[in-house]
């Protein structure tokens, strides 16, 4: 009943934002977009068993002049890979099988508040954003899709601007919900890396990620990713991706694709064609 009524909550807030969105797209002060995906990650994360996870996530965005909304529904999916003992007769213990387990619902929803150019230098031609995030404990726990409580993050993203290079540094704090059966620690969060805007429409990104382990004992999480931008239209945009591990606790690879659409161009293209 907890996991049904935290669905129907978050099918109606999303329903709210998208309605509003809809309307908001007309007002030239905010910048509407929506996007979507898939994601496909494998690995051990620091254990004995490969799991696969599945995610598809669904974000709109509202960006005003100094201020950046968020939020992120996900649909999740993870198979995990399971030793178990076969039947076996009579005083003979059975062999021991490979069983592949799947679990898929509702993920963990995700808001964000980003508050743009914090600080601003003309002179370096650089800029800091300051974000905080929550990330709902919507995923059902019983699954073993997520830890069934909320965790809180700030972060600083400052950004050097050349004249087709950008070069971010981002560093955060996680403040982890503690569900019952785990002690989860809160861990700082890091990356660095770059885009480059190529000739024509398309983005080029190289990032590497650090984020503390929140389980004592374990490695911490570093990964490498990439990913190529490219605009379809003025009004839509594909970005593929895809990224390694660099430690025992992280995805031994992973990769996916998103698409994004901004609202108000393609009310305007939709207006034209009538």
């Amino acid at each position: 009943m907890r996991s049904e009524a935290r669905s129907a909550t978050t099918v109606a807030t999303v329903a709210l934002l998208l309605l509003g969105a809809d309307g908001m797209a007309d007002d030239t002060a905010v910048d509407v977009s929506f996007s979507s995906g898939v994601e496909y990650s494998s690995g051990k994360y620091g254990g004995s068993n490969d799991i696969e996870d599945l995610y598809v996530p669904l974000t709109l965005r509202l960006d005003y002049d100094k201020i950046g909304l968020r939020l992120t529904v996900p649909y999740l999916s993870v198979s995990t890979e399971e030793t178990v003992q076969a039947a076996g007769t009579g005083q003979t213990s059975g062999a021991e099988a490979q069983q592949t387990v799947t679990e898929s619902g509702l993920g963990d929803v995700i808001a964000a508040l980003t508050i743009y150019d914090v600080y601003v230098s003309d002179e370096a031609n650089a800029v800091i954003d300051l974000t905080g995030k929550i990330k709902f404990g919507t995923a059902d726990e019983s699954k073993d899709l997520g830890t069934g409580e909320n965790d809180y993050t700030l972060q600083v993203d400052a950004y050097r601007f050349f004249d087709r290079w950008t070069l971010q540094g981002s560093a955060g704090y996680r403040f982890r919900g503690e569900p019952a059966s785990t002690e989860l620690d809160n861990a700082l969060l890091g990356s660095v890396g770059g885009t480059y805007a190529a000739p024509g429409s398309a983005l080029l990104g190289l990032y590497y990620d650090f984020r503390e382990s929140s389980l004592p004992g374990r490695n911490d999480v570093e990964e490498v990713s990439g990913f190529a931008s490219f605009r379809l239209s003025s009004a839509w945009r594909l970005e593929l991706y895809a990224f390694t591990g660099l430690t025992d606790s992280s995805a031994d690879f992973g990769g996916g694709l998103n698409i994004s659409t901004d609202l108000s161009q393609l009310r305007a293209r939709q207006r034209q064609d009538f």
